[in-house]
Formats: C-alpha cells, sequence, structure tokens
C-alpha cells in the first residue's frame, strides 16, 4: 500500500471518529412520588419502568427517560414540564399524577409543542396551533361511568348521591355520573365534595345519607378515597356502594380495609386479566405487563395505575417508531411534530387497559373493550358478569 493511500485511509478513519453519533430519543416523564396523590404516582413510575424493561429500544437504539416528582403539586407539573423541553430539549412527555397535575402539564405541552401522553384522565384541553398535541391512556370517564349506571339500572336504582373530590377529577365524575344517570331515568339527589387533604368527611357523609339515596357513587382516588368509604361504614351504611377505577390499588384496599366488601368499580380488563378469554389480545398484553413490572420493580403489581403509564409507553414506542422512519432527528421541532403525527394516527396499539387508536377528533383512543366491572370481596377484585 502507497504512502499517499495510506493516508487517506487514515483521514476517513479519522473523520469517522468524529462522526457525531445518532441522536437519542429523549422522554421527559413527571408523576408525583410525593405529596397526596403520590399513591398514584408512585405505581405511574414503576408502570413505565415496566414498560422500558419489556421494550426499551427502536432500531437497537435506547430510549433516553428523564423522571421529575412534581410532588402532587400542578404548579410544579408546569414547572417540570417547562424544564423537561427548554432544558433537557426532550422530545415527549409522559405524565402526570392527578387530574389537575396532568392537565397543568398539558397546557404547557401544547404551549410548547410537545406531544404527550397523558396518564392521568384530564378534561378537554385547546387542540393548540396546528392540531391537538395531546392524548389519555385512561378510559374516559363517561365511558367508565356508563358501565356503572348500567349496573345501577339492573338494580333498578332511582336515586343516587354523589360524595367526592373538590377538584377536575371529581367534577369529571359527577358530570359523567349526570349525563348518563339523566338517560337512564336515575336522579343524581346530592353532591357532596371534599379536599384531598382533608382529614374528615363526616359532614359529608351525613348530609348525603340524610337524603336516603338508593345508592351512594364515590369520586375520590388512592388512600384519600378512602375516607367516605370508612365514614359510611361507620354510620352502618348498607346500600350499594359504587367507586371509581382510581379505587384499584393495594394503599387504597389497605386503608379501606372492611368497609370497602362490596364496593363496585369500573377499571381497565388489566385487574382480571387472566379471567380474559384466551382469545382477547389484551389478556397477552397483561401477562407480559406483569411479567415487566416484576422483572423491573422486583415485586408483582398490585393497582390499576401503574399499567397507564405502561400503555403509555407502549403507545409513544408505537409512534416513536413510525416518525424515527421519517428521517426526522430527534431534537428538533420537525421530530416533534412527526411524533405528533404519528401518535393521531395510532391504530390498534394493544395494551393492558385498552386497545388504542387516536385520531385528531379522539385523545382516548377506546372503546368497551377498555371497561370491566369488578366487586371488591375479601380484599380482592372480582370480575362482575
Amino acid at each position: 500500500m502507497n504512502k499517499k493511500k495510506t493516508l487517506l485511509i487514515g483521514a476517513a478513519l479519522l473523520l469517522g471518529a468524529y462522526t457525531p453519533a445518532h441522536a437519542e430519543i429523549l422522554v421527559g416523564f413527571v408523576t408525583g412520588l410525593s405529596g397526596p396523590v403520590s399513591s398514584i404516582g408512585v405505581p405511574n413510575a414503576k408502570g413505565l419502568a415496566a414498560g422500558q424493561a419489556h421494550v426499551g429500544e427502536i432500531d437497537g437504539e435506547k430510549v433516553r427517560v428523564i423522571q421529575l416528582d412534581d410532588g402532587s403539586d400542578p404548579a410544579a407539573s408546569t414547572r417540570n414540564a417547562r424544564k423537561l423541553v427548554e432544558q433537557e430539549k426532550v422530545d415527549f412527555l409522559i405524565g402526570t399524577s392527578g387530574a389537575p397535575q396532568t392537565l397543568a402539564m398539558a397546557t404547557a405541552a401544547i404551549e410548547m409543542k410537545v406531544p404527550m401522553v397523558a396518564v392521568s384522565p384530564i378534561a378537554p384541553v385547546p387542540a393548540g396551533e396546528g392540531g391537538p398535541w395531546v392524548v389519555q391512556t385512561p378510559q374516559p370517564t363517561p365511558l367508565l361511568v356508563q358501565g356503572i349506571v348500567d349496573h345501577m339500572k339492573s338494580r333498578n336504582v332511582k336515586s343516587v348521591a354523589f360524595i367526592g373530590f373538590s377538584d377536575a377529577f371529581g367534577d369529571l365524575m359527577y358530570n359523567s355520573l349526570l349525563q348518563s344517570a339523566e338517560k337512564a331515568d336515575i336522579k343524581v339527589i346530592a353532591n357532596e365534595r371534599y379536599a384531598r387533604s382533608d382529614n374528615s368527611v363526616t359532614a359529608q357523609v351525613l348530609r348525603a345519607v340524610s337524603l336516603r339515596p338508593d345508592a351512594i357513587m364515590l369520586g375520590g382516588t388512592g388512600t384519600p378515597g378512602a375516607l367516605p368509604v370508612i365514614a359510611l361504614s361507620e354510620r352502618g351504611y348498607k346500600g350499594p356502594l359504587y367507586g371509581n377505577h382510581g379505587m384499584i390499588s393495594a394503599d387504597f384496599l389497605r386503608l379501606a380495609g372492611k368497609s370497602a366488601e362490596g364496593i363496585i368499580c369500573p377499571t381497565g380488563p388489566v385487574t382480571a386479566g387472566e379471567q380474559l378469554p384466551e382469545s382477547n389480545p389484551i389478556r397477552k398484553v397483561v401477562l407480559a405487563f406483569r411479567a415487566a413490572y416484576e422483572k423491573a420493580n422486583g415485586e408483582a403489581p398490585a393497582d390499576a395505575f401503574s399499567p397507564y403509564a405502561f400503555d403509555g409507553w407502549l403507545v409513544f414506542m408505537d409512534a416513536a417508531k413510525r416518525a424515527k422512519a421519517t428521517g426526522a432527528t430527534p431534537g428538533t421541532p420537525a421530530f416533534r411534530n412527526a411524533l405528533r403525527e404519528a401518535l393521531f394516527t395510532t391504530k390498534d396499539v394493544v395494551g393492558a387497559h385498552g386497545i388504542y387508536t387516536y385520531a385528531p377528533a379522539d385523545r382516548h383512543g377506546v372503546d368497551t373493550r377498555a371497561r370491566i366491572l369488578v366487586q371488591i370481596e375479601n380484599g380482592k377484585y372480582k370480575l362482575l358478569p
């Protein structure tokens, strides 16, 4: 080999050594690891870890996640979202625990033009410039509440009292109940609210029970959701008691104890995955989720919050793979736009809570396959027909 050729090869090798590596895809994840919503936020974090354990690469390249704790504070949710986008330059956002916190984060995401998967239910948000930016994995509240109202109607319930949070989640639950109950000729005769940080709901419970409703529906989640359950039991309430998907957690069962016996809750298929028929594609993903959760966290899942984050990760990874195929470079507005377009053309992504197909006019992406009813019996969730 002559000297000139050797120099040319050496130069080429040297240039190769300085060729920049492929830009990595960055995800910003916000959750409530502390504060009153941590009973949801900690499982959310474990669910995302399970998602990464299940599928962590695209075309052989790892996707990097930056996680921040918002302390269950909506203002911190906004600050964290801004920090992740403006300082860390993330391409995508996932979060957070609690409806008010998630709404705050989603609002910031839309303003900064960053696509996001919400892992808590949120009220409708403005589309933003060029179209929508945010989808959610939790089933729409009306879909879940419709299951409750259908069950009430089958038991000939004519009146129902509501006791729930005095925040965006409570509003979602109450408004969904009003909407479905009216069509079923069921009268909503009480609307009692309490803050997540309250230590007592005695007054609210007494007012609701004094109206002698045929049933009571609860609009609280996690550990604060156990307060009215305990208070109702202490006052000898024996009527039908309906909960919600936010009561599917080991923390709720532990705190509510025997007071929770008999509560009927709507939830996703993941809660009773083994009882689904073999032909149901969700069953396979539920089993995969549980295996990945144990691998990532060293314990079995015991809640319905972690699968929302797991499903959010699956939805993101599906969109990211298709966005990457466009040739756009991660870390650029072009890649964020490609991610957004991919997100809203998601089709039949099977998760643990449902099968997701998003469109600009549908940020929920699920149908009745994402809902089952369970009843709490002996500290466990039993599938209802």
